[in-house]
């Protein structure tokens, strides 16, 4: 089964908790702290793996969780840090969320991290400072990335095959590739784009994907098209494909309009995509003319083929290899230079925001101070005076003073609730 499209939401693993312990051994007076650092969670990894062609190995999961990093330890012993999921998809697959662009893996062993595991936290080993040597705190560890990804596929073909169904697209790519794919004498026997490596009597070869057929309005979800018009995009070359014939009754002028008016629609930048046009069916009686009549109004280069009887393909696959050769590769995504194809930064996140929502009731969120909050240890006064003082670095206590918070006030954050002091 052909799946191209996937929606997963993702669960990077948290950091291992940091240890709270103090050295103790006969005979030695303050031992001081050993506790040591929590282990990193577990990031979650897409990878190319070129076997793959298809979707389909995700279609049965919802979630995709990272596992938790180790804890840390006395005697300074760091816990260790988790293995990363690693999500193996199709060369051409991307990766968004929100509509934005995280990345796109198009190369043999691309790799991207899509959701960070949380890095472990502190035990009090390292939060020793000049001024407080003995700590007694530590942290918990962070939170991994949480976030709904759409994992897309588009495939990565040189030339895309189009046309209206039951045109010989099919019959085409089996006669100039290994590709089997389906053919009988009825529309839309083709259900999933084909891909087939064609090697030209030169040695040179290229990649070709059969599309299934285009009917009107197939940019808008009529027919099959809308699913599949997105794998063209990548491809640098379009072969119309003509029913020279006419023997289902349609006009082949007519059929070559509505194919580039649905391409148009879906995509403008398709319609300056180079093209030839291959006029099949030309062993059939009224071909002839029709194509005679096509010539005067497009005026574009027409191959004569008939895809049936293999005749005047060799002359079709040497002009797709000669036109590959002098159209250079450009990536669908503009892409920065690392070699993860990495799109898409998420901007900085708001540190803070605080509502009000009734008397003497504050509610403070954003994703630095619940990170910080999970990230505390309640189990010391010391821990709480840490995070006030976190707070206060951040800007938190200030503005909710600006706001109007009074001594006494209550300040939600998550499910816990602290009294407000002014300095």
């Amino acid at each position: 089964m052909f799946v191209d499209e996937v929606i997963l939401k993702l669960m990077a693993g948290t950091g291992g908790n940091g240890c709270l312990s103090y050295h103790r051994e006969k005979f030695i007076e303050m031992g001081g702290p050993d506790g040591g650092n929590g282990g990193h969670g577990a990031n979650i990894v897409f990878k190319v793996d070129e076997g793959l062609n298809t979707l389909l190995d995700l279609r049965s999961f919802k979630v995709i969780k990272g596992t938790k990093g180790e804890n840390g330890s006395g005697k300074g012993m760091n816990g260790k840090n988790a293995e990363d999921v690693i999500i193996r998809v199709p060369a051409g697959t991307i990766i968004s969320s929100n509509g934005n662009i995280i990345c796109d893996l198009i190369g043999k062993g691309d790799e991207a991290i899509i959701a960070h595991g949380g890095r472990g936290g502190r035990g009090n080993i390292a939060l020793r400072t000049r001024t407080n040597k003995c700590p007694s705190y530590a942290e918990n560890g962070e939170p991994g990335e949480e976030l709904e990804v759409k994992i897309e596929l588009k495939l990565l073909a040189d030339v895309g095959l189009v046309g209206l169904p039951s045109v010989g697209k099919s019959t085409i790519i089996s006669k100039i590739s290994a590709a089997k794919p389906k053919i009988a004498a009825y529309h839309f026997t083709t259900l999933h784009p084909n891909l087939g490596m064609v090697k030209t009597k030169d040695g040179r070869s290229f990649v070709v994907a059969d599309m299934p057929g285009l009917i009107e309005g197939a940019s808008l979800g009529e027919g099959l098209g809308d699913k599949f018009l997105k794998h063209i995009e990548r491809t640098r070359v379009l072969a119309h494909v003509i029913d020279m014939s006419g023997i289902e009754g349609r006009n082949p002028v007519d059929d070559y309009n509505l194919i580039r008016d649905e391409l148009g629609k879906f995509d403008e930048k398709l319609l300056d995509r180079q093209e030839i046009i291959i006029a099949n069916k030309m062993d059939m009686p009224d071909s002839e003319n029709n194509l005679k009549e096509f010539k005067k109004h497009v005026k574009k280069d027409i191959y004569q083929i008939s895809a049936i009887k293999g005749e005047g393909l060799d002359k079709v696959v040497t002009k797709l290899a000669d036109m590959l050769d002098s159209i250079k590769k450009e990536p669908l995504y503009e892409e920065n230079k690392t070699t993860q194809h990495v799109i898409y930064k998420f901007s900085e996140e708001v540190p803070f925001e605080i509502e009000h929502p009734s008397d003497h009731l504050w509610v403070v969120s954003g994703p630095k101070v619940e990170r910080l909050f999970k990230m505390t240890h309640f189990v010391t006064d010391e821990s709480a005076e840490h995070f006030d003082y976190q707070l206060k670095q951040m800007g938190v206590n200030k503005a909710l003073k600006d706001k109007g918070a009074m001594t006494g006030d209550i300040i939600r954050i998550l499910d816990t609730e602290f009294e407000y002091k002014e300095d």
